[in-house]
Parts: C-alpha cells; structure tokens; sequence
C-alpha cells in the first residue's frame, strides 16, 4: 500500500524541542560575528551537518535552480563553497554571478539567508581548498563530469575507482577545473523560530559604511 502524502505531512510537529532565545537588540554589529556564534551553537546542539546550506543559482534565461552544497569557510571576503566550473552551477554562475545561500537548523529552530554577488577564487587557491579535504573530496574531483549524462553506473565505479587510487597514490593531483566561490553578501538574515510562531527575523544589509540592520515581520 502506498503511502498517504498529506495525512503524514499532518502527521508531522515541527519545533518539537525547547527552543533557545534570541534578542536581536543583543546582536553584534556585523553578521559573520553572529553567523560564527549561531554555527558553534548549532555544533554544540547536536545539529546534524551544520555546515551544508542550500545554493540558489539563476540561468542564462533567469530561470532559478537549487542544490545542496558543503561551506569551506566564511571570513571577511565572503561565504565559501566550491565546485567544478563546468558544472550546472559553475556554468550558471559565470552567466549570472549572484546567488543566494539558506542554513536551515530545526534542532534550534534557526535559519540563516544570504544573498549577494559571488567570485571564484584563483586557480592556486581553488587548488590548495581542494587539497586541504578529505581523499573522498578529491577522488569526487578528479572523477569531473559533474552534472553530464552518465551512460550507465559501471561507468561511473570505473571513474570512481580509478579516480580513488590517484588521489591514495598521488594526493596533491590536481583537478583543473574545481573552483572555489566566494558570496559576499549583500543581506543577510537571522530567523530564529518561535513556538508560539512569534519568529524573530533580523537582517543586515550592506551600506557604504558598513550595515545597517532591521527586524522583519514574521
């Protein structure tokens, strides 16, 4: 018997924890400060993968697309993640460089939104982003081809297996077109989920002498 769709959306709680407090009047002047605090409390709560967010990218006919991808780091340059510049979201981003980034943490019933224009990093450090992971990470790089037909899965375990031994027997091979980007935002906003859905949401927006922030309604 198939299941029933809409009865199990019913079905489902969402929040159904103890959620922690947020006085947006107590947030620091610059987002990162309370993206790095938010991280650290969403490791400590046991939050699974809190380093994967989703990425919103644009075509070249404006039509929107959505993945999800790992975050290599965040600093005053911007929110780092990285991918092969021949992939769907390589290509989409060298025909529109702007895109959107959401952290989403139901165990403490946070998300986090940014947007804003994004960069790819030089060949060097693309390089040494990727050498810096794990041998997993750059046997998936050396495979390539990401987001091209695949003819059958034995092809696949071929390229897969071949690409594992490389990146075991020579781990600094490189892979050319893997390339790290950069978002520097623009916005970037804090929602912090409320039981009685009286959410908190506070934004920071980018200005010429720095941000300037403000609460939006739920």
């Amino acid at each position: 018997m198939e299941p029933d769709l809409h009865e199990l959306l019913r079905s489902l709680r969402v929040w159904d924890t103890e959620l922690p407090d947020f006085a947006p009047e107590d947030a620091p002047a610059d987002p990162l400060t309370l993206f790095t605090r938010w991280f650290a409390e969403a490791v400590a709560a046991g939050q699974s993968e809190p380093h994967t967010m989703t990425l919103a990218t644009a075509d070249e006919d404006g039509l929107p697309d959505v993945r999800t991808v790992m975050l290599h780091g965040a600093d005053g340059d911007g929110w780092a993640f990285a991918s092969h510049v021949t992939s769907r979201k390589g290509r989409q981003l060298a025909a529109r460089p702007y895109a959107a980034l959401g952290f989403y943490w139901p165990a403490q019933g946070r998300q986090i939104r940014l947007r804003g224009p994004v960069t790819a990093a030089s060949p060097e450090e693309s390089q040494a982003d990727l050498h810096a992971r794990s041998t997993g990470a750059l046997a998936a790089a050396l495979v390539g081809r990401q987001s091209e037909v695949l003819p059958s899965r034995d092809e696949l375990d071929r390229a897969s297996d071949a690409a594992w031994e490389r990146a075991e027997s020579a781990p600094h091979s490189p892979a050319p077109t893997w390339t790290l980007y950069r978002l520097r935002p623009d916005e970037v906003e804090f929602f912090q989920g409320d039981t009685r859905r009286r959410h908190a949401r506070l934004v920071y927006r980018r200005t010429e002498t720095g941000w300037a922030t403000g609460l939006l309604w739920p």
